[in-house]
């Protein structure tokens, strides 16, 4: 899920207190009305309709995620990595769990990022504990939803955003064809080939906004000064949604342009399977030939303060579709964030699927980290109503 919590915030003029499990807030607080802007979770496909209808996390185990952190822990250090296995429970209450039975601050236990509540999840956890001695760890198997797979030393806290990747087995059930007939198989297989073979816009996915977009308009009373949120985790979040939307109006408009996975004149490139990026100030052939083979990526902002990271055509095409939000991009200089890139493209590795049955469809793949396996999902099917959803 998303790794990079940009920090922003605002008063609470109605914060709740921190939900337990996942669950949403109590009732009978007065909470201020907050309307995104509109259209935005408006995001144009790469390849036109799904060519399906259907359901995801009709239970937790169909919606599968592996964490992969990308290293082994050394086995000594002032750190345990805990391995876990979590379901339908949300990281933060997994990690103030771990904080109890460890007898250590909550802000001693890192991890790399949320994953999704309604789900079950492998994700691993540092803690500082220097000195050894470790805890009876099966003390967590007392709560509901939490079984721990491995606990081992290692010299380093796990970081935000630092992870290889992570691995999703989701089962789509109940699919049928757009217009409710019998589901085309051949036309759902021809998209997952064309996802395979050409990604798909990296678009940030809905989780990120908050339920209903709600993370927007409390990211612009945030830098608006109407809102002070004293929570840093949740100012963070109103953060990075905002941060996140205007990347995702970047990639709206290379995706109707028809460049989201081309490269443009004074285009930031990323190399795949990493941060670093370049400026293509020329567009030859040796340039495009790496963006078809998807070694390369052109990218999009992550706004924040500093000169443009890109120029030419490229920087034509973001200022144009940035047009009107100043107010967003005024505030995410105010509260200290810098200017970023994020690849336009996400790679769909390891790309596998079988049909359990006549209406349901089983699919295995992996995702760079930030990446979205329900953006990946919305290409392919229009997705019903869930117990996740209600």
């Amino acid at each position: 899920m998303s790794p990079d919590p940009s920090s922003p915030d605002a008063r609470p003029e109605a914060v709740e207190p921190a939900p337990t499990r996942g669950q949403p807030p109590a009732a009978g607080r007065a909470t201020p009305a907050f309307t995104p802007p509109a259209g935005w979770d408006r995001l144009p496909s790469a390849f036109g309709p799904p060519p399906a209808s259907g359901r995801i996390r009709s239970t937790p185990e169909d919606f599968e995620v592996i964490e992969d952190l990308g290293f082994e822990p050394s086995d000594d250090g002032d750190y345990v990595i805990l391995r876990v296995r979590k379901r339908e429970a949300n990281t933060q209450w997994v990690a103030r769990q771990i904080a109890q039975v460890a007898g250590v601050p909550p802000k001693h236990i890192n991890y790399a990022g949320q994953k999704d509540r309604y789900a079950v999840t492998e994700q691993s956890f540092s803690i500082l504990l220097p000195g050894g001695g470790d805890p009876d760890w099966s003390r967590l198997a007392a709560e509901p939803g939490i079984e721990v797979l491995d606990a081992r030393r290692n010299r380093r806290m796990i970081r935000r955003g630092g992870l290889a990747g992570n691995a999703f087995t989701i089962v789509l059930r109940e699919l049928a064809g757009p217009d409710g007939s019998p589901v085309d198989r051949q036309a759902v297989e021809a998209r997952l080939t064309a996802l395979r073979e050409r990604g798909l816009p990296n678009y940030f996915g809905p989780q990120r906004f908050g339920h209903g977009g709600g993370n927007l308009p409390r990211a612009l009373a945030v830098f608006e000064g109407r809102l002070r949120e004293r929570d840093r985790f949740k100012r963070g979040m109103y953060i990075s949604a905002a941060r996140s939307w205007l990347f995702n109006r970047v990639l709206a408009a290379r995706v109707e342009a028809g460049s989201w996975d081309a490269v443009l004149e004074g285009d930031a490139m990323m190399l795949e399977g990493s941060r670093s990026f370049f400026k293509a100030t020329e567009v030859d052939a040796e340039i495009r030939r790496r963006t078809a083979e998807m070694d390369i990526h052109p990218t999009g902002p992550l706004w924040g303060r500093g000169a443009p990271l890109v120029s030419g055509e490229a920087l034509a095409l973001e200022t144009a579709a940035l047009a009107g939000c100043e107010a967003w991009q005024r505030g995410l200089e105010s509260v200290g964030t810098k200017q970023e890139r994020r690849a336009l493209r996400l790679p769909v590795r390891d790309l596998s699927w079988d049909w359990p049955d006549a209406t349901a469809l089983r699919l295995a793949f992996s995702l760079a980290p930030g990446a979205y396996a329900t953006t990946v999902l919305a290409e392919l099917v229009t997705l019903e109503a869930s117990p996740a959803d209600a």
